[in-house]
């Protein structure tokens, strides 16, 4: 296990992750830091980073070392974006960081940027078609993807701090400023050829600080019951809602608004003018919010060498392996209880009828089955469901991760609690009542097939005949301990399938 650092100087903020790197490329974030020195503020007049904000970055920067050597980092990658790329004088900056602070910032060129943040959000996102919209300080960076493939990108030399000072100067009130400022980003947007060649499925992906305002703010608007921002999305009504709300008040309120980072009260109008702007030309509608850009895009860069070639084929068998790793599961039983649920779903089909997408939900739950167990043992199955709700989960909607924890926790079919159920209304409904009993039943059966961690059971073929399902296994060995461990879920097998549950 290697710790490693990941600095991402922005012109706005910088940011710190400190991540543990296993040997099979999982990786997990075990502190961050966040501060905002505006390193790019006042840049558009001469093109030069201001005294006052070189100063700031270095306490900033100096904070991350310190916290880096606290944690016995062993290696520190840094990276620096638009604001010190276009800087007149970004070589004595770069000195004075590397003097004072004992750390080496690369700066990236536009071309790189906008590939790691592609690479960010396609390695932990599974949408077919996305375009990109990534709002920093000082850039905007737009990417285009199809069947997971980059196909263009453009880096627009503004963000939220320039274009709120390109725009600052007038005297004009807060909504004739941000009108200002969609006429000005649909004017650049015009130029942009490839962009009328947008195939009309692709869906939105907003990245960055800003659309993770956006995504708290909605949030907090609705009593949304889950914390996680990644595959947020948010829908016109809302962002109509939380943009005419941002262009209405003056900065003192917007400060006060909950979900808004007060260090960027005075530039969120600006992005949401943009995003406003971007989705109009566009003719978007929804918006998913991605929690990762950049700085995952250089993680993966160096943890998974071969996401440079080609990204991750799937993405949440590798996000559910990267828990169950750094949780210390047993990676064999699980992947015979994954390989069992998968079996059973398929072999049960004509009973259950769901759509192949739910074969997700069953993946999470069983992937994560026994993780409850490492915070303890009795109730495991509510530990289990806890985790999977605590953590970032790539690749699925946050409907499927509601619905994996009810799987997971379903240690039988009259162990729903309903009070904990409705919490979660915005995601389920009653109708889905029934789809958890039936993954559950299925879930418990696979892990009891595992009962002794040897895999004798290797496989089932399940035949419905009349009122009952006969399953047989095919085994390698005494198979008593798994067979009576599922034999004793043949009654709640029989109240949701409605078939009595033989094993031979």
């Amino acid at each position: 296990m290697e710790r490693i650092a990941i600095i991402d100087l922005g012109s706005n903020t910088a940011r710190l992750l400190l991540v543990d790197v296993s040997e099979n490329g999982h990786f997990q974030i075990v502190d961050q830091l966040k501060e905002a020195p505006r390193i790019g503020e006042g840049m558009e007049r001469d093109g030069f980073l201001k005294p006052a904000r070189i100063q700031e970055t270095i306490r900033t920067l100096k904070m991350f070392r310190r916290l880096c050597d606290a944690n016995g980092v062993e290696r520190v990658i840094a990276v620096a974006t638009a604001a010190v790329r276009r800087a007149k004088n970004q070589r004595s900056f770069l000195d004075e960081v590397s003097a004072t602070c004992g750390i080496k910032l690369r700066v990236l060129t536009a071309e790189e940027e906008a590939i790691y943040v592609y690479r960010g959000v396609i390695n932990t996102m599974d949408i077919p078609k996305g375009i990109i919209l990534e709002i920093g300080g000082g850039s905007t960076k737009i990417v285009y993807y199809n069947r997971r493939n980059l196909l263009n990108y453009v880096t627009l030399p503004f963000g939220a701090i320039t274009l709120t000072e390109l725009f600052s100067q007038d005297n004009l009130s807060p909504k004739e400023q941000t009108a200002k400022v969609e006429d000005f980003f649909t004017e650049q947007l015009k130029q942009i050829d490839w962009l009328s060649e947008i195939d009309p499925e692709t869906q939105m992906i907003g990245v960055g600080g800003s659309f993770r305002n956006l995504c708290r703010m909605t949030k907090i608007m609705k009593k949304y019951p889950l914390k996680t921002i990644h595959n947020y999305v948010v829908n016109e009504e809302d962002f109509d809602h939380v943009y005419d709300l941002l262009r209405s008040l003056d900065l003192d309120r917007k400060k006060r608004i909950k979900g808004l980072s007060s260090d960027r009260a005075d530039i969120l109008p600006s992005a949401f003018a943009v995003m406003s702007a971007f989705k109009k030309y566009m003719k978007l509608g929804n918006i998913t919010i991605s929690g990762s850009g950049l700085r995952t895009g250089v993680l993966y860069n160096y943890a998974v060498p071969t996401t440079i070639e080609k990204p991750i084929s799937d993405v949440l068998t590798f996000s559910l392996q990267t828990i169950d790793e750094f949780l210390g599961s047993d990676m064999d039983h699980i992947e015979h209880v994954v390989n069992l649920s998968v079996q059973l779903f398929k072999q049960l089909r004509v009973l259950h009828k769901f759509p192949r997408q739910y074969l997700k939900i069953l993946k999470i739950a069983a992937y994560l089955c026994d993780t409850g167990k490492k915070i303890g043992f009795y109730n495991y199955e509510k530990n289990t469901a806890h985790i999977i709700l605590s953590n970032n989960i790539f690749g699925v909607s946050h409907r499927d991760i509601v619905m994996a924890a009810f799987v997971s926790a379903n240690t039988s079919i009259e162990d729903i609690n309903m009070s904990e159920w409705a919490r979660y209304k915005e995601l389920i409904c009653d109708e889905d009542i029934e789809a958890v009993k039936k993954m559950g039943v299925m879930l418990r059966l696979a892990n009891s097939l595992d009962r002794g961690l040897s895999k004798v059971v290797k496989g089932i073929n399940c035949d419905i005949l009349g009122d009952s399902v006969i399953m047989k296994t095919e085994v390698e060995g005494d198979a008593s301990l798994e067979i009576n461990s599922a034999l004793e879920i043949g009654s709640d097998f029989r109240k949701v399938f409605k078939k009595n549950l033989e094993i031979l």
